[in-house]
């Protein structure tokens, strides 16, 4: 069984095909026209030995509770600009960071 986690829907097809099996996606009716989708999880697992023209199952979607990136939108207000800054102590801080020398 090859791994197809991190493959696109195209290339997980191809490499399947290649190898004499077929793909099934429960989370994608539309499959055979999915192209640039990831897939993140796989049934039967990368390494197992299955038969020629046995079914693989992918899934392109966590699922409900499974984690995921979540949805990605421009944060707003926007980060401030200027590259990284050290962070200071606030104000008197009675317990503030003083410089160290080495003995």
């Amino acid at each position: 069984m090859p791994r197809l986690v991190g493959l696109m829907a195209v290339d997980a097809r191809e490499t399947a095909r290649a190898r004499g099996l077929f793909l099934n996606a429960p989370d994608r009716p539309d499959f055979h026209l999915a192209v640039v989708d990831y897939v993140v999880r796989q049934y039967p697992q990368p390494g197992a030995e299955v038969p020629r023209e046995s079914m693989v199952y992918v899934w392109f979607d966590f699922g409900e509770g499974e984690g995921g990136g979540g949805v990605r939108e421009p944060r707003i207000p926007k980060p401030p600009g200027g590259g990284l800054q050290r962070e200071l102590d606030q104000p008197g801080d009675p317990y503030a960071v003083a410089g160290f020398s080495s003995p």
